[in-house]
């Protein structure tokens, strides 16, 4: 399929939110839920459950079920790869950096591991625990290895029971699901050293229906790919009076809605994906498909987003490293820091991660024409046989 450089773009724009607000500058505070009350985390995930699920759809179309299946898997152990790639960086370099310099951030991230180092990596490597930042690539995993049953179902009997169930498995996570069975599921393998909260801060229940969502948004475009969704001019007046509402809401008193009151803001928690959380994703992406077209016809292309975005998952991962490194260097945002040293940390972090999707980008098209040239090579070899073959 040729490359959706709309797409491309608008990860880029998450990938490059999540820079900011990751990295220990003072614009980190600012730059986290810049919309309202939903992070650039949520877009990000929406964004690649829709092209995993064009993408992927196509290739069942063309190829047949068992090609996809072999797509997905082949991507969930590449994204696996890079998880164990940073949890080795995280282990070593930077546990050894963080203890040499006694930054008490760095050693946050990694307290179970420097308890019971190994019972931590063992635990790690099965994706039962999950260091923060390191956090939501394990969900990514467990997301693509379940996606290729929901695809196939889906293509063949249609979605519906599928987001009925994905929505139950939303409501159950508000009281915790994911907490629920992941001790049970701790208790059954034996690493009971393993905190509860060890498998991350993402309720992989409650984030899941962002996903399927997704999956099934973009596969119906690609099955229906001239298809337009179009919604009742009510329904684009009362997203916009939310968004706008929770837009001024967030600049107003910050990232926290409701101040101390901790049942008033799980309404809004952004690990369950709390249901005004959702109702504020929903209506800026009801803003977005409504608007988005029509914004695009008149803003100039932002090429290098799009190449940011179409090498999203090693800028991810690039993005993290040098998060990592920022805390070991530099340590918390710190008001008192010089400007000009934040504005250097972000200026040199974004050159960095600009390189990195160009050398990936150079990369994949190398390893593309490759495999072309392997191909025809192959189509040659087998005429040959044939013409043999009928002499």
């Amino acid at each position: 399929m040729n490359r959706r450089v709309d797409l491309d773009a608008a990860r880029g724009l998450m990938l490059v939110l999540m820079a900011l607000t990751h990295l220990p500058t003072r614009f980190s505070s600012p730059a986290g839920q810049p919309f309202g009350f939903v992070s650039a985390a949520e877009g990000f995930v929406m964004l690649s459950a829709y092209m995993a699920g064009m993408v992927y759809t196509s290739r069942a179309l063309k190829s047949g079920i068992p090609a996809m299946r072999t797509a997905f898997l082949m991507r969930a152990l590449k994204i696996y790869g890079c998880q164990a790639a940073l949890l080795l960086f995280l282990f070593t370099f930077i546990a050894v950096l963080g203890l040499t310099f006694d930054r008490a951030e760095v050693k946050g991230l990694m307290g179970f591991f420097l308890e019971e180092p190994l019972t931590a990596f063992i635990a790690s490597l099965l994706l039962l625990y999950n260091p923060p930042l390191l956090d939501i690539l394990p969900i990514y995993i467990v997301f693509m290895l379940l996606s290729p049953l929901l695809l196939a179902h889906g293509v063949s009997r249609g979605w519906v029971g599928i987001l009925i169930g994905s929505l139950l498995l939303w409501l159950l996570a508000q009281f915790d699901l994911g907490d629920r069975l992941y001790a049970a599921g701790i208790a059954l393998s034996g690493l009971t050293t393993v905190p509860p909260k060890a498998y991350g801060s993402f309720e992989i229940f409650g984030w899941q229906f962002l996903w399927v969502l997704g999956l099934w948004m973009g596969s119906s475009a690609a099955q229906t790919p001239d298809a337009q969704t179009r919604f009742p001019r009510a329904v684009v007046l009362i997203a916009l009076a939310y968004a706008l509402t929770t837009f001024v809401w967030r600049q107003a008193i910050g990232q926290v809605p409701f101040g101390d009151n901790a049942a008033l803001n799980l309404l809004f928690d952004k690990w369950h994906v709390g249901p005004l959380r959702l109702f504020n994703f929903f209506a800026l992406l009801v803003l977005a498909m409504h608007y988005g077209p029509r914004l695009l016809d008149r803003l100039p292309r932002l090429t290098w987003l799009e190449v940011m975005g179409s090498a999203s998952l090693p800028v991810f991962c690039a993005h993290l490293v040098l998060v990592l490194l920022a805390l070991v260097q530099f340590g918390a945002p710190n008001a008192g820091r010089p400007v000009a040293v934040d504005v250097l940390i972000l200026i040199g972090s974004f050159a960095a991660l600009y390189a990195v999707a160009l050398i990936s980008q150079r990369l994949d098209r190398y390893a593309a024409a490759i495999k072309e040239r392997w191909s025809r090579q192959q189509r040659r070899r087998r005429s040959r046989l044939n013409a043999n073959a009928t002499r």
